[in-house]
């Protein structure tokens, strides 16, 4: 396996994500790194693309000829302090929405839900998929981290779906991840509230797996997979019997993508102001002017 690992590490020096095998927990870390705005762009889709492609031929491969030291999990981080995921290209939807590139936008959010199925899924293998999130994550990254197995946030971690304020839902997977973890009655008002929620809040409703201190998420990882090695067999053995209670299936998630490009198309001029508002606020925020929030309040009185 070693040589695998760094077959995969060494493959490609990728823009948008760094990655780190631990081999001494069976893990691979995949840690999103940002040289613009902290958001999914083509460029981070492209990189996840060719790395989830190795990690899992690395799994397979592994899995197959029954290697005792396999890789078994995968971790999702952020290289960038204080913020996990904002979410969506807004600035991409806009213009592609002005354009009427219909197509174009499909094809994204499929790019989009193909990464977060096989995550969900751990590539049809024996394989737990994690996510820590420390810091503000919002929209697609909300739904990133909702698509892992197991969702650690460190206590500072903001969670939110601002896409109601500019006429949108989130749809890349968010009601479908939300409802296996939690009622879908809730799943649909933490949806429709555009609150923006703590990581407490979301562990008290059953949302987020684990909570712990700031700084601390690296080693919590770490103690959950210790954890899970010493009964592997017993949490496998659970995994299956919660995937065929309510699997997930890459039909659903498409038919969710249908709605939310109908719904794109749809958008008036005030609404694409309101998204332009946000882009503006993440960029000044992340160059250090203005907050997030503070964009969302400007959109909402426009």
């Amino acid at each position: 396996m070693m040589e695998q690992q760094i077959e995969l590490a060494s493959a490609k020096q990728y823009t948008h994500v760094d990655v780190e095998f631990e081999p001494a927990y069976h893990a691979v870390w995949v840690r999103l790194r940002y040289p613009g705005r902290p958001c999914i762009s083509n460029g981070l889709i492209d990189d996840l693309e060719q790395v989830q492609t190795r990690i899992a031929r690395v799994a397979k491969q592994d899995f197959q000829q029954g290697e005792a030291e396999r890789l078994r999990y995968q971790v999702l981080g952020s290289a960038q302090p204080g913020v996990f995921c904002l979410g969506g290209d807004l600035e991409l939807f806009i213009q592609l929405v002005r354009r009427r590139e219909r197509a174009e936008l499909e094809r994204y959010a499929k790019r989009c839900i193909d990464i977060l199925f096989d995550a969900n899924t751990g590539y049809g293998l024996p394989f737990t998929t994690i996510a820590l999130v420390q810091g503000e994550t919002l929209g697609g990254g909300f739904e990133a981290a909702l698509s892992a197995n197991v969702l650690i946030a460190e206590r500072g971690a903001r969670f939110g779906f601002p896409e109601t304020v500019f006429g949108m839902f989130p749809g890349m997977g968010a009601f479908s991840f939300l409802a296996r973890r939690i009622a879908p009655a809730m799943a649909k008002r933490i949806i429709a509230s555009g609150k923006v929620y703590t990581a407490d809040e979301l562990y008290q409703l059953g949302v987020v797996d684990q909570v712990v201190d700031d700084g601390k998420g690296v080693t919590a990882v770490h103690e959950f997979i210790r954890h899970q090695q010493v009964r592997s067999t017993g949490f496998e053995g659970l995994d299956k019997v919660m995937e065929q209670f309510n699997p997930i299936t890459r039909g659903e998630l498409m038919d969710a993508v249908h709605i939310w490009v109908d719904t794109a198309m749809k958008l008036t001029e005030k609404n694409m102001r309101l998204m332009a508002y946000l882009v503006e606020a993440q960029n000044r925020r992340w160059s250090g002017a203005v907050t997030t929030s503070a964009g969302l309040s400007k959109a909402r009185s426009a």
